[in-house]
């Protein structure tokens, strides 16, 4: 059972259930056991074919003229059937993976930890996205703690390239100015603040709509809570903008409030998704597309994996204690409720303190 969506029309939605194909010598096949859905989810959907989300799962043939694909999704799955030795079946991994029932992968580049798809449609696609954890031997994994990696380590993965770019590029050790963080509510921007605000002198601002911001400023992790309709309140002097809402109106009022003081602007989602993208000349610095990869790749030169991981893994451990102050997680079974949840997601009716994990299997 796989869920698509028109690629152009994300509230188009559609059940396929296909009859499983056969294992070729190399291939494994995995059986989706559950994924978190975000509003990173639905980023990968708006930049899907800017950025080639559409490529990693394409969806099936259809006979209407409707552009039909597979929204990635961050979840464990288990080795139901498999070809190669090295994968056992009962084997638990973690990685990227459609909203589906299945998924075949080509296994390779093994390694302790785990191994990379390389299925040749796959060969283009960042290596971050193409990898698999082996849950035995995953330092992050916790049984009793299945949720908190699927709803919040992809994200915490991004938020910790955002703190790290930041501190690479524009919060040197005498940055005194603010953090302008959009889209406040989201868990990429939650972890960002909690990750910035341990950096001395930085002033985290968290930017939100007026029904979130009572929830935003009880978080703690936010030094000032500002809502769209008041950037006047914005303050002044020194600033950079982590733009995660994508929403042009926004993106141009902070430009024009701090201006030239304004020292870095990084595109980082779309949350807002339905506000027209950032066009236009706008005072002070040109806006830089964030790519998280791309800052894994080059903090995995620089550190090593094995620096890296203990970095990211100390991080991961202090925020996901420290959200369960305030974090419930909802399960969503079976096909039909995870379509429900997508589409209240895709509305912007979701409550920013719950997290949705779903399974394609009924309970």
């Amino acid at each position: 059972m796989d869920l698509e969506v028109d690629r152009h029309e994300l509230h188009t939605v559609r059940l396929v259930d296909l009859a499983p194909v056969a294992l070729e010598p190399g291939q494994v096949r995995l059986r989706v056991h559950s994924f978190a859905l975000t509003s990173n989810n639905i980023t990968y959907a708006v930049f899907g074919d800017a950025m080639n989300y559409w490529d990693f799962f394409p969806a099936a043939p259809a006979d209407d003229a409707i552009t039909w694909g597979r929204i990635p999704v961050w979840g464990f799955a288990d080795v139901v059937e498999s070809t190669i030795g090295e994968l056992a079946e009962g084997t638990r991994v973690y990685g990227y993976l459609p909203m589906s029932t299945e998924l075949v992968v080509s296994p390779g580049r093994f390694d302790p930890q785990g191994f990379t798809d390389m299925s040749p449609h796959r060969a283009a696609m960042a290596s971050a996205y193409n990898r698999y954890m082996f849950s035995d031997d995953d330092p992050i994994y916790d049984a009793d703690r299945e949720p908190h990696q699927m709803v919040l380590w992809p994200l915490f993965m991004t938020s910790f390239m955002i703190d790290d770019l930041l501190a690479d590029q524009a919060l040197a050790e005498s940055f005194t100015g603010s953090v302008v963080i959009s889209s406040a509510s989201s868990k990429t921007a939650i972890g960002a603040a909690f990750l910035v605000a341990r950096r001395t002198g930085a002033h985290v601002v968290g930017l939100t709509s007026p029904g979130n911001a009572e929830f935003v400023n009880e978080l703690g992790c936010y030094h000032q809570v500002v809502t769209y309709d008041s950037l006047h309140d914005l303050p002044t002097g020194p600033a950079v903008y982590v733009d995660i809402a994508g929403d042009s109106t926004v993106t141009r009022g902070v430009h024009e409030h701090f201006g030239d003081s304004l020292a870095h602007s990084m595109i980082v989602g779309g949350t807002h998704w339905t506000a027209p993208a950032t066009g236009g000349d706008l005072p002070g610095p040109a806006p830089q597309f964030f790519f998280a990869p791309a800052q894994i790749a080059k903090r995995s030169k620089d550190w090593g994996r094995e620096g890296l991981e203990a970095r990211t893994t100390d991080a991961w451990i202090a925020y996901r204690d420290w959200v369960d102050a305030w974090l419930q997680f909802h399960w969503s079974h079976g096909a039909s409720a995870v379509e429900h949840t997508y589409l209240e997601l895709l509305a912007g009716n979701v409550d920013p303190r719950v997290g949705h994990v779903c399974s394609m299997e009924p309970q």
